[in-house]
């Protein structure tokens, strides 16, 4: 027999599918199962099982799956497997409810409980009305089920918080594995652009804010606006989605150039980061990879208070946290980051928060069954 590796579904890009990627190399016999599989390629030497529901049009609506997907992930045999090793966002944590031995240890990595239904605020899909009517139900539900004795680790200690709130339920932090040693594998990331790319980034401004992520209204990239207006500094935005021509009205009303790069690729983002004088993260995440990376690449952070991203500039010393968006604070908070001493921080980015801490800290949590599968 061999472990199980669960998680949600798979897609082509997701930092929760870096995890499981991760996990993967920390259990090299398990299998992974999954909802549905949307990037084949993505573990080629891997059997990858996916549920019924991969067969069915549901696949490509989450929000009209959801109340199937309880059931679903109840229903899975582990039986015949030794443990469970479950990357858990939505319902993931439920597998083998229905049948599953004590003898069958579950631990449980949790990016965080469901926002559809505990943090809806957070998270416009748990506005539906459909999600909205079944959402009691499916609180007394993941409530009963994240009390059935699994080991639980949380991606930051704002997850950890919001775990104890929504599951009374405690947590050990286990923050997500950022490709820290890839980052720093290139001194200077504009030497390995192309020749378009290289003329972009030539055009842009020696120093500049940098904001980058989807452009979509929760991000707040309006807020790296802001903080160019407020400082003096242009603005370079790297990313796309709909919030493109909103971002683009603002950007002609103020008086500091904003310059937008469309979906840079990753060695761009890479030379953005080590060209921009600060990186501002402004929106509420569970964790946040971004600015880790930046970090890793010797850039101040700027983060909002709320959320996991905080965690990662105070551990590393590599930025500000800031409370509200005025135009004081922003400026207090990009001039402090300004004067900071970064040589330090992308060396203690790997050590925080580099693929090997990941998995040595999965092992540490894990050590019952990997002294019994090893």
């Amino acid at each position: 027999m061999a472990g199980l590796i669960v998680h949600e579904w798979i897609s082509s890009i997701g930092g929760s599918e870096n995890v499981v990627e991760a996990m993967a190399d920390v259990f090299p016999n398990a299998d992974i199962y999954c909802l549905w599989n949307d990037a084949p390629d993505r573990f080629p030497e891997r059997t990858v099982h996916e549920s019924w529901l991969s067969r069915t049009p549901l696949r490509r609506s989450k929000v009209a799956s959801l109340p199937l997907m309880p059931p679903t992930w109840s229903s899975l045999d582990v039986s015949e497997r030794d443990f469970l090793l479950i990357s858990s966002h939505l319902f993931a944590h439920h597998a083998g409810a229905a049948q599953r031995s004590e003898l069958t240890p579950r631990y449980v990595y949790v990016h965080t409980p469901a926002r559809y239904i505990w943090a809806p605020e957070l998270d416009a899909r748990g506005r539906n009305p459909l999600v909205k009517a079944v959402t009691p139900l499916l609180r007394k539900l993941d409530s009963r089920r994240a009390a059935s004795g699994a080991s639980f680790a949380a991606n930051s200690d704002y997850v950890r918080a919001r775990i104890q709130r929504c599951w009374d339920q405690d947590a050990t932090v286990i923050y997500p594995p950022v490709d820290v040693d890839h980052l720093r594998s290139s001194i200077e990331w504009s030497n390995r652009l192309g020749l378009n790319e290289e003329l972009l980034l030539d055009g842009l401004p020696e120093d500049f804010i940098l904001g980058a992520s989807r452009f979509v209204a929760y991000k707040r990239l309006e807020i790296a606006i802001q903080a160019g207006e407020a400082t003096g500094l242009p603005v370079v935005l790297a990313g796309a989605g709909p919030e493109r021509s909103t971002l683009e009205d603002l950007a002609k009303r103020v008086h500091v150039p904003v310059h937008f790069v469309d979906r840079p690729s990753d060695a761009l983002l890479y030379s953005l980061y080590q060209r921009a004088a600060v990186y501002i993260f402004p929106s509420t995440e569970d964790f946040g990879i971004m600015p880790v990376e930046a970090m890793a690449l010797g850039t101040p952070v700027v983060a909002y208070a709320e959320g996991g991203a905080r965690e990662s500039v105070e551990l590393l010393c590599g930025g500000t946290v800031i409370e509200e968006f005025s135009d004081q604070e922003l400026a207090t908070a990009i001039d402090k980051c300004l004067g900071l001493d970064m040589s330090s921080v992308p060396e203690k980015a790997s050590q925080h928060f580099g693929r090997k801490a990941f998995e040595r800290r999965v092992r540490s949590w894990m050590v019952d069954v990997i002294d019994d599968t090893e």
